[in-house]
């Protein structure tokens, strides 16, 4: 069977030159997607759809992904974020995953929104060592009318001045407030869906699924690019992973940013004694969103620890292009810098360093 990919009309001369390699991709399985008359770029998705790419066999769709991932993207180019907690602990959300949930006895100490300086001090580092996007995440579940928020318009609007991407992840936000980080120079907002719908209020039961999209829908409709991905090995079954993908790869434009978590268990949490995914598992995952939302950055987030080089080369290979860099992601481990550094050369991958998609073909 073939995959049939769409022209890609900003094509330049890493598409032409992978032509021959993305435009037909013969799959001998029988139990490969029959993608033959799907195009790349489509927001209907079903969910038999994103199910048969899904359980398409692992290097197939490895294979699949890597040269749609090629049709849109320099492989050779992942963007370093850097993701800053800047109000830290004393959630009022029961999140089952999170220790910043007041709900729970964690090691984590409750600490109020960091001042600008000391953000703008963190972001001009962040870019010292190679990140185009800053990150800043309050542990907050929605946004509040207060100085909190007019200290963080103040935050994007400095860090916007740095030529870095600037994005935020505060929780439930209104229409006027997007409109408002919109001015202040915000680029992203991070809202995730965290799992499916049906398994997420065995995760959250603070916060609806709707009012997750309705998040999405105010971030978008101010014209703020999406950040929305969600988090494997929670317990959740396959079905659930792919009805996150099909509810991602269906909104009316596909986020520009889909981050792929795998959770960290924290001792404190009602998720404390999870086992960890099989990277195999995670890898189909990062296929599969490069697939059905092959523009989209996709982001290697937390538990990125927890894989070695050769599985983060997979999961590169499949079509992630972003990682999370930096010894911490607001309140859990990562990998160091020099880690990271060291699997670059390894591998041959170039920082993307500009404030804009240097990884995706130039006109």
């Amino acid at each position: 069977m073939t995959v049939k990919i769409t022209d890609n009309p900003n094509k330049g001369d890493w598409s032409t030159k992978q032509n021959a390699h993305a435009a037909n991709i013969n799959l001998a399985s029988p139990h490969s997607a029959d993608c033959s008359s799907i195009a790349t770029t489509k927001n209907n998705w079903t969910l038999e759809e994103v199910k048969q790419i899904y359980f398409t066999p692992l290097l197939e769709l490895v294979f699949q992904a890597a040269a749609i991932h090629r049709k849109f993207h320099d492989p050779l180019y992942v963007q370093k974020c850097t993701l800053l907690s800047i109000k830290t602990g004393a959630c009022p959300e029961d999140c089952a995953y999170c220790p910043q949930s007041a709900r729970y006895t964690t090691n984590i100490s409750p600490e109020p929104l960091m001042d600008v300086a000391s953000v703008v001090q963190a972001a001009k580092q962040a870019k010292e060592s190679g990140s185009s996007r800053f990150c800043m995440g309050a542990a907050w579940r929605e946004v509040k009318n207060n100085q909190d928020f007019e200290n963080v318009l103040t935050m994007v609007k400095e860090v916007s001045k740095l030529d870095l991407e600037v994005c935020v992840t505060l929780g439930m936000l209104t229409l006027d407030q997007a409109n408002r980080l919109k001015e202040a120079g915000l680029t992203a907002y991070n809202h995730n869906l965290d799992t499916s719908r049906d398994y997420y209020k065995k995760i959250i039961t603070t916060r609806t699924y709707q009012d997750r999209l309705n998040t999405l829908h105010n971030v978008a409709e101010a014209g703020i690019d999406v950040c929305c991905g969600g988090i494997v090995g929670m317990g959740e079954t396959e079905d659930d992973r792919i009805a996150l993908i099909h509810t991602l790869a269906t909104l009316s434009e596909h986020p520009e940013s889909v981050p792929i978590n795998a959770l960290v268990p924290v001792a404190g949490t009602p998720l404390a004694n999870k086992a960890a995914i099989k990277a195999l598992d995670f890898i189909r995952m990062i296929a599969t969103a490069r697939i059905t939302m092959p523009k989209a950055r996709v982001r290697l987030s937390a538990g990125r620890l927890s894989l070695s080089v050769t599985e983060q080369a997979l999961c590169f290979l499949a079509g992630a292009n972003s990682i999370f860099a930096g010894s911490k992601l607001l309140t859990t481990p990562n990998c160091d810098e020099d880690q990271d550094q060291m699997m670059f050369d390894l591998l041959g991958i170039k920082s993307d360093t500009t404030p804009t998609n240097a990884a995706a073909v130039n006109p």
